[in-house]
């Protein structure tokens, strides 16, 4: 049984100038002068997106994947048009329901790796109805 759900969004492909973006890294240790930092725009869209037509969001709803950091309601960003090849995480449709797992491919099959010892790992036979439907490419957290 898969225990996540996945709400699916298309990307706005309008385009918008972008949040603004201090173009210095920010220190985690003492704090450099003000006066040194350089302000430019930023798209998030234009950062986080490849492939406007093959990439869409969803956010996930579940626990298996926390030890890849993808948590309970973050929002994927997921890519159609990349090759899934072993140890991407993808977003698969399987008997009806999507989920997110780590693919393993091996010499006696694929298998759907979860990342929390919690949850058991899914191999996949002629008998699932199985479509790996994208690549998880970035997550967007909130704190």
């Amino acid at each position: 049984m898969i225990t996540e759900a996945l709400t699916f969004f298309t990307p706005d492909t309008q385009e918008s100038e972008g949040a603004f973006f201090f173009d210095t890294g920010i220190s985690c240790g003492f704090p450099s002068p003000a006066d040194d930092f350089k302000q430019e725009r930023i798209s998030l869209d234009k950062e986080l997106i490849k492939n406007k037509e093959a990439t869409f969001f969803a956010r996930v709803s579940g626990q298996s994947m926390i030890g890849a950091g993808l948590d309970d309601n973050d929002l994927l960003v997921i890519d159609r048009s990349i090759a899934p090849t072993n140890n991407k995480i993808a977003v698969c449709f399987l008997d009806g329901e999507f989920t997110v797992k780590r693919l393993r491919v091996e010499n006696d099959g694929v298998w759907l790796q979860p990342e929390n010892p919690d949850y058991q790992p899914i191999q996949i036979t002629s008998e699932n109805n199985f479509i790996i439907w994208g690549i998880v490419t970035n997550v967007i957290k909130k704190l």
